[in-house]
């Protein structure tokens, strides 16, 4: 992580750090169900209330719209927050100004302070000046903690760094080294597994892997794209014919840069998509008029078995098939489940991200045994895109004043 300054670095005693979390967790019935991402908070706010500082919080909540919005008021999550911290934590019902500002008057060193929901405000998708400059005069520091947010230019991700000095959070730290060595210097061969259901979605994701790992396995809807680009039928299975020309494109560019490419030998077909529908397994390039591919066939997992264990680092995003009808999640489960058993006995760093992808390999029972899974969505994609992500950069242009 050369280049940012990791917030154990940090001066922090009598210091009031404002946090970047993200606290954007499922609340059913006024209660938090889900406390993945509290916990994932938890080792950096300790951190910094340890070591004296008066700690901020802030996050943005739902959608609503740049308003205050009773319905999306983080103070709903205080609860789950203080039993998760072991601690009392204070709520502010502004995230600056005048409110913000006599909560963090009160604050002693080791407090917890959580302000409102960022997104209450127009101006903070939009990286306003104003609100950057009156929301930095809470803190001496910025402490950047939440990945799942650094794809986006906002005031709570960008602005402040212009404004405060900048530091990388125990658990972005942590997020960026794990990324770094699936990608950026990995141990090789590379193995990436892409699946989902359009190529339109992933095209710069694709382009970008081609040029980066040694294997690449396409799965899912957009690996019919593929089939129908090297002149298969598909039937009535999901594809986006348009794109047939970008998607020969991007195994050209493979070719030239000898990366490998596994598409699907053999599919899963039914004759409509639905849990349980009657289906067969047959060559990918038999396909009839009517049927839907909804997996990948037995062959094609051997094949990418056989990948993996030719394979160092793998790196996954979206599943083969259909997972969510079974038994269309049967190519996907068989998968995550070998580079589990590869990742235990020490033969793979196995790293995934993306929200189908966390699910999926979540019904595998998986997940716990690969060697990092990103929760985040839209900031693992565009990592993985190869993109610049503004609350990554301004960390680094902080590091450098």
């Amino acid at each position: 992580m050369t280049g940012f300054v990791p917030v154990r670095d940090a001066d922090l005693a009598g210091k009031a750090a404002l946090v970047r979390l993200d606290l954007n967790v499922p609340v059913q019935d006024n209660k938090v169900s889900d406390t993945t991402r509290l916990q994932r908070a938890k080792p950096n706010i300790e951190f910094l209330r340890n070591a004296g500082a008066k700690v901020i919080l802030l996050s943005h909540f739902g959608r609503p719209g740049g308003k205050p919005d009773p319905a999306f008021s983080l103070r709903a999550i205080i609860p789950a927050l203080e039993r998760e911290l072991g601690c009392d934590v204070g709520f502010a019902e502004d995230c600056f100004g005048p409110l913000a500002e006599q909560a963090v008057g009160k604050m002693r060193a080791g407090d917890v302070l959580l302000l409102e929901n960022t997104r209450f405000h127009a101006g903070e998708s939009k990286n306003d000046a104003k609100m950057a400059a009156a929301m930095a005069t809470l803190g001496d520091l910025f402490v950047s903690d939440a990945f799942s947010v650094v794809h986006r230019a906002h005031v709570s991700t960008v602005g402040l760094a212009e404004h405060l000095p900048a530091f990388v959070g125990l658990a972005l730290e942590r997020e960026l080294d794990h990324l770094n060595r699936a990608l950026g210097n990995p141990q090789k061969p590379v193995l990436a597994v892409v699946g989902g259901a359009k190529v339109s979605t992933k095209i710069d994701l694709l382009r970008n892997l081609v040029s980066k790992v040694n294997m690449l396995c396409i799965g899912g809807g957009m690996a019919n794209t593929f089939l129908f680009a090297k002149g298969m039928a598909v039937g009535a299975s999901l594809c986006e014919p348009d794109l047939a020309d970008t998607a020969r494109m991007i195994l050209n560019e493979a070719q030239k840069t000898g990366c490998e490419i596994l598409l699907p030998m053999d599919v899963v077909v039914a004759s409509k998509f639905a849990a349980h529908a009657p289906h067969t397994i047959k060559p990918a390039n038999q396909v009839a008029d009517g049927e839907i591919i909804l997996d990948a066939g037995p062959q094609a997992v051997d094949a990418l078995i056989s990948a993996m264990d030719r394979a160092k680092t793998i790196i996954w995003n979206g599943p083969l098939g259909a997972f969510e009808l079974p038994p269309f999640d049967g190519a996907t489960i068989a998968a995550a489940r070998a580079a589990a058993v590869r990742t235990v006995a020490g033969k793979l760093v196995s790293v995934a991200g993306g929200g189908d992808t966390v699910a999926a390999l979540n019904q595998a029972e998986a997940a716990d045994d690969f060697t990092f899974i990103s929760t985040a969505g839209g900031a693992f994609l565009e990592w993985m895109e190869g993109k610049e992500l503004p609350g990554i950069a301004c960390l680094f242009q902080s590091a450098k004043t």
